[in-house]
């Protein structure tokens, strides 16, 4: 199983990348959001997920570990395929698809080209409770979190109130550092001007 892949990128268009590691040149399939945040970088490390078929074999690659698997967990959900979970990463950050999954909202999905109202409804019921539980992001700093006891009070409230887990995890330790003393409602204020 390949990991990621670090090297020089040689071609760049917003569908695909071709990146150099040992003399080899690598095609690997992108997203826009992957090509966004690649362009203007010579040498970067891209995250891949191996399609293999029998008649076909791709690289698909991901500028962040999380894209990748929301991307895993998109390609899971039936009847949406490689090509499905492409494009909808390419019209939507990984944000705003977690987004639209927990808030149920079908018209957000089905604006993506190539999904139809049951696939956006398929995506929302088989993914909903795997966001919600964190899924689709692979660097929670769930170490931090249950660490501390005011930013376990903070994420409660704050999924509760609607949130992913999964996005919490990423704003909630970084608001902790920087104000350590922070109370509980400090922490929520703060958090819900970057959620």
């Amino acid at each position: 199983m390949f990991d990621y892949i670090k090297g020089k990128i040689v071609e760049l268009s917003p569908a695909e990348a071709i990146v150099e590691n040992g003399g080899f040149g690598f095609d690997i399939m992108i997203s826009l959001q992957s090509f966004e945040a690649l362009q203007g970088k010579a040498e970067a490390t891209i995250y891949l997920y191996h399609y293999l078929r029998e008649d076909d074999e791709q690289f698909y690659g991901f500028a962040t570990k999380d894209e990748r698997e929301l991307f895993r967990l998109l390609i899971g959900v039936s009847g949406i395929g490689v090509g499905t979970a492409r494009m909808m990463l390419s019209s939507l950050t990984d944000e705003e698809i977690r987004n639209a999954i927990i808030g149920e909202d079908v018209n957000k999905i089905k604006s993506v080209k190539g999904v139809g109202l049951k696939s956006a409804q398929r995506v929302i019921l088989e993914l909903k409770d795997k966001i919600l539980k964190g899924g689709g992001v692979e660097s929670v700093s769930a170490i931090s979190m249950a660490a501390n006891p005011v930013i376990d009070e903070a994420t409660t409230a704050l999924v509760m109130l609607g949130f992913s887990k999964a996005n919490i995890g990423k704003v909630l330790p970084e608001i902790a550092k920087k104000n350590p003393d922070a109370k509980v409602e400090d922490l929520i204020k703060a958090a819900l001007k970057k959620l």
